[in-house]
């Protein structure tokens, strides 16, 4: 068995599996920033319909 070459394929193996540890990290940095903007949202939505609790309850429309 080729020991050098079972150490480069082992610190293969850790970068990759820092590589996809640090990406996954960033990726769920992400979605919360994106479910924060989304909670925003909602209350923003919530806010205004409190305020004019009628708007956006009828519409008309016609054929």
């Amino acid at each position: 068995m080729d020991i050098a070459g079972v150490s480069v394929a082992l610190a293969n193996v850790s970068t990759r599996s820092q590589v996809s540890t640090a990406v996954l990290d960033k990726a769920m940095e992400n979605n919360e920033q994106l479910g924060a903007g989304i909670v925003e949202m909602m209350n923003a939505a919530a806010m205004e319909l409190s305020v004019n609790p009628g708007v956006g309850a009828n519409f008309d429309m016609r054929i």
